[in-house]
């Protein structure tokens, strides 16, 4: 009998039936006693959605189930809200953890961010790693910590440990810009303008500013999208710039161009980047002003000149190996040398980006760093070169991890956004940022108030550094700069731990310019095969591999 009701009427058209038989019922006590016709033009709207439902294409669950299979569509909705808010656990870090987030939300608002009870987190789990504290703790004065960066230009930079990563104004609102630089005026760090360049909001409260120089060169740039020197120092020697950052690659989607639609150029964004107003901006993948390691350090000497000797330096998401040894034998060959370099790692990233990019493309910030900062020690350059890191920095033990590891100076991206209010919705790329930080709707905009979001940025830094200065003072140093491999531990088994010293990769000073017999392989293989004349891997028969025998030869001691 079951199976003869559901083969007449499938159970499935359940919702629908009782619509209309809703409908019939409410009509029927509206003609009749004079109630229910509100219920009865709600149920005739459902009963028209049902309708809809069944002669529609686009969606085979509202075919089959009409009505009723809208409320599959409405939880897929909201399951981002469900699951961070009531299912996810307080250390599962997708891409931030709860514990993150609110570490940094409570230091943002000059809240108490101690813990009762201990511990959330496993300490007898793989992974877990702590900084070893001294008997003799140090005192220190001050939780402002510094580093100077091109000590030797005309213009050097005394810049803090923790500074803005790059975002650019049209990934983020204006009042997030306005907000970030007011903060980072007020408490003395630096903002990274991304490659949007530097729009009307950077420059309205004053706070010292890092220009990022993608491959599109917005800012600086002709009409055809060529770089423009006479543009570059217009900009370049604004007192508010204090150093000039080329762009090589970006963690979130590194070896990838973007393009920003027509219709989302605004005349605030083509006025900032020097494009067309409602015409498509392209970001290339790769720039024209150089095309091999030696035109690269050139042009980088060029910035540097133009912009009146500001220090000047390079990002990059370590890729290919032998592109980075060869950007190092440019170095070695023209006696050019940036300023600094900022690794970025892979799992970074504000912008959106295909799915792969994001899981698939790029070296982790770690490994990246680490080779970049073994290969200048490995070619005696590493005491001229200051170093820069970003990726999922939010705490001061990952600044001090992170310096422990080699670089000078951290930068974040996304912990300065949970400091404006981002709540990791991650609708950063639909313009429907329910917190006015990643939209230009000037309606959702309106929710960000400026003062109050600055002094948030100012607390989170300024807070973030002086729980860095506490760890400092408890492994008994005085500067981050001094914490080493040998002060962070791992645990690499359930009965065993070790230095990050005796787990992560290290060179001595000069090891590239002897034999390489004995160092990683990633030297052993590819240092060889990197050519200053070409980002391309050399093989004997290569073009650019003339030049390549004789620095092979005073790199592994042939000669």
């Amino acid at each position: 009998m079951l199976k003869r009701l559901n083969a007449i009427y499938p159970v499935r058209y359940t919702a629908l039936g009782l619509c209309v038989f809703g409908l019939m019922l409410s009509l029927f006590t509206w003609v009749g006693f004079g109630q229910g016709g509100g219920l009865a033009l709600v149920l005739l709207a459902l009963v028209l959605l049902g309708l809809y439902d069944l002669r529609q294409t686009q969606h085979s669950v509202l075919r089959n189930y009409p009505v009723i299979g809208h409320l599959r569509f409405v939880l897929e909705y909201i399951r981002p809200e469900i699951r961070q808010y009531f299912i996810e656990s307080d250390s599962e870090a997708a891409p931030f953890s709860r514990s993150q987030r609110s570490l940094v939300y409570q230091r943002a608002k000059s809240e108490p961010d101690n813990r009762p009870f201990g511990t959330l987190l496993d300490v007898g789990q793989r992974g877990y790693e702590w900084i070893n504290h001294s008997v003799a703790p140090s005192r220190l004065a001050s939780c402002d910590f510094r580093v100077t960066i091109g000590p030797d230009t005309a213009q050097p930079y005394s810049a803090s440990v923790f500074n803005i990563s790059a975002m650019s104004f049209g990934a983020l609102s204006a009042n997030a810009i306005l907000a970030l630089n007011l903060g980072a005026r007020q408490g003395g760090f630096a903002h990274d303008t991304g490659e949007g360049s530097i729009s009307q909001h950077h420059r309205v409260h004053g706070g010292d500013l890092i220009w990022e120089i993608g491959s599109g060169y917005f800012g600086c740039r002709h009409p055809d999208g060529s770089f423009s020197p006479e543009r570059f120092s217009d900009n370049a020697r604004h007192p508010q710039v204090k150093m000039i950052e080329l762009k090589m690659s970006q963690g979130a989607k590194p070896g990838h161009g973007g393009v920003l639609p027509g219709p989302k150029v605004t005349p605030e964004i083509a006025a900032a980047r020097g494009v067309p107003v409602g015409e498509d901006c392209v970001s290339p993948a790769a720039h024209s002003a150089f095309s091999t390691p030696v035109e690269m350090m050139h042009f980088l000497a060029r910035l540097r000149e133009l912009s009146g000797g500001k220090p000047t330096g390079f990002k990059l998401c370590i890729g290919h190996p032998w592109e980075w040894f060869a950007m190092v034998k440019a170095m070695q060959e023209t006696g050019i040398t940036p300023d600094f370099i900022v690794v970025d790692g892979a799992e970074g990233g504000t912008g959106a980006a295909p799915v792969e990019f994001s899981d698939h493309v790029g070296t982790p910030l770690q490994e990246g760093l680490l080779l970049v900062h073994n290969t200048l020690k490995g070619v005696h350059l590493r005491d001229r070169i200051r170093l820069g890191c970003a990726g999922k920095v939010v705490s001061a033990f990952d600044v001090a991890r992170m310096m422990a590891l080699g670089a000078d100076w951290c930068n974040s991206a996304r912990g300065f956004m949970m400091a404006l209010g981002c709540l990791q919705a991650q609708t950063c790329h639909s313009g429907q940022c329910p917190t006015g930080v990643a939209t230009q709707d000037p309606l959702r905009q309106q929710a960000l108030v400026v003062p109050d979001k600055a002094s948030r940025v100012k607390n989170f830094h300024h807070s973030t550094l002086h729980a860095l200065q506490e760890l400092v003072q408890a492994a008994g140093l005085q500067h981050p700069s001094d914490i080493t491999p040998h002060h962070i531990v791992r645990r690499v088994s359930d009965t065993e731990v070790r230095p990050l010293s005796q787990l992560v990769m290290s060179l001595e000073p000069g090891a590239l310019l002897g034999p390489l017999d004995g160092l990683h392989q990633v030297f052993r293989a590819y240092w060889p095969l990197a050519s200053a004349h070409s980002f391309a891997l050399q093989t004997p028969g290569s073009p650019a591999a003339a030049s390549v025998p004789a620095m092979t030869a005073a790199t592994t001691g042939a000669a």
